[in-house]
């Protein structure tokens, strides 16, 4: 484990912003909407990383050079140095960021109380536009 410590900068590496549906292409986003999750944290991504058996590592002081505000980011290590991934499923940076995504979706630390209140503040603007409407 100590080899691979000192070869971190070598590792992949994974922006939220790669898997964020809210994010556009031109913004970062890597995946396809359908696909992607609704703004992921460091943490989240880790935590699946880990559960994908993938070796990972966090950098917290680190920024996405597109968006220096969205701070963090997760550098993974898909293959051994045979070239043997260590998840047989998951081959290639794509792979990783589509089930990631997928995993960050049914975390247990992700909260469904916001969908709803999204939803309704939509449908209070909507009806206050027809009001202004007429004269």
């Amino acid at each position: 484990m100590d080899s691979e410590i000192k070869n971190i900068k070598k590792w992949n590496i994974l922006y939220p912003v790669y898997i964020n549906s809210k994010k556009t292409i031109a913004e970062g986003r890597r995946i396809c909407v359908t696909k992607a999750c609704e703004n992921p944290t460091v943490t989240e991504i880790s935590d699946c990383c880990n559960f994908l058996k993938i070796p990972c590592a966090i950098e917290l002081d680190k920024a996405y050079p597109r968006d220096f505000m969205q701070r963090g980011r997760v550098r993974v290590l898909l293959k051994r140095e045979d070239g043997t991934p260590y998840n047989p499923v998951i081959s290639s940076r794509k792979q990783l960021m589509v089930s990631v995504a997928e995993l960050v979706r049914r975390h247990p630390n992700r909260t469904k109380k916001q969908e709803p209140a999204a939803s309704s503040a939509a449908g209070s603007s909507k009806s206050g536009k027809g009001g202004k409407k007429k004269r």
